[in-house]
């Protein structure tokens, strides 16, 4: 593009020698504006390519961030992550989960606050430090969100978080799974039945990180009915500047009632693109899907079928 200019600037100079006198101050003024245009045009092309690496380069770093998510068991566990659509900058949200040495799943989201790199790292500190914290022995989640503000008042003094622990286990083989979840400020679960009705679970609500590390972190649970869905996800995927918060959490609610008997990958990318398009912050999702007996048993028969097929093609 610069090399154009130039050329064409080197053209009109020669042009401009044989004019006639009377016009050669307008024709170098003309000059000067096309070339000016040319200038701003080469400029504008050049900030949208390096926009456009620097959003790519923010992105693989925060996907880089979020963990593998466990693959085994009767529990599917399936999570989804965007970024802002206009914004070249890596946020704070992450999900995680991990299974327990006695089987029960451990379930988190979480928000740290601010859209730069030192919110993108000290996310990734957040949730190891969680992980070991929840892995160095099996408390109520209410005790592992207070001893995380009381680490996290340490280390980062001056910065808040939201975030959701939550454990599902069952006590028995035939007993139902139960969701032990403690919320720090955070978007509430919801709840989603295999017929399709849908609520919020509302307890074990207390404030978000960071605030009173020494105040009591509350902690609920709930029974959760065969087939049904929890879904936790982080306010971008419900808020919007224009409009109030109630309709955005009922606008969920809708969708992931039409979305209730859909394989779970398909349910979190239909409540992602329904959802969160055109947001103006990042979305983080993760939802867990306590199956029947009957879909486990017809889960293990398709896993023995695909290592029969596999083994086939070996041979």
């Amino acid at each position: 593009m610069r090399r154009s200019v130039r050329s064409a600037r080197e053209v009109a100079g020669r042009e401009r020698d044989t004019l006639d006198p009377r016009y050669a101050r307008e024709a170098e003024d003309t000059l000067s504006l096309v070339g000016d245009l040319a200038h701003r045009v080469a400029l504008a092309v050049d900030n949208a390519r390096l926009h456009a690496e620097a959003r790519h380069t923010a992105e693989r770093l925060q996907r880089s961030l979020l963990p593998d998510l466990p693959t085994d068991g009767p529990l599917d566990v399936v999570a989804r992550y965007r970024p802002a659509s206009a914004s070249a900058r890596v946020g704070g949200d992450w999900y995680d989960a991990f299974v327990m040495p006695d089987g029960a799943m451990t379930l988190i989201i979480g928000d740290v606050a601010g859209h730069d790199l030192r919110a993108a790292v000290m996310m990734s500190q957040t949730r190891n430090m969680l992980r070991g914290i929840a892995s160095d022995r099996k408390e109520p989640p209410g005790k592992i969100l207070a001893r995380l503000d009381a680490a996290h008042h340490i280390l980062y003094p001056d910065q808040t978080l939201t975030c959701i622990y939550a454990l599902v286990e069952r006590l028995g083989r035939d007993e139902p799974w139960l969701l032990h979840y403690a919320v720090a400020g955070h978007p509430a679960p919801l709840l989603v039945t295999h017929d399709g009705e849908t609520r919020f679970l509302t307890g074990g609500r207390g404030v978000m990180l960071g605030v009173d590390p020494e105040g009591h972190r509350p902690a609920a649970t709930d029974t959760l009915p065969p087939s049904s869905t929890v879904l936790l996800y982080t306010d971008g995927l419900v808020e919007r500047r224009e409009e109030d918060l109630g309709r955005g959490l009922a606008r969920l609610r809708q969708h992931a009632a039409a979305l209730a008997r859909e394989p779970l990958p398909t349910f979190c990318d239909e409540i992602l693109e329904g959802m969160a398009g055109g947001g103006s912050d990042d979305v983080a999702l993760i939802a867990v899907r306590a199956t029947s007996a009957a879909s486990r048993l017809s889960h293990n028969s398709a896993r023995v079928s695909r290592v029969a097929s596999r083994s086939r093609v070996v041979r």
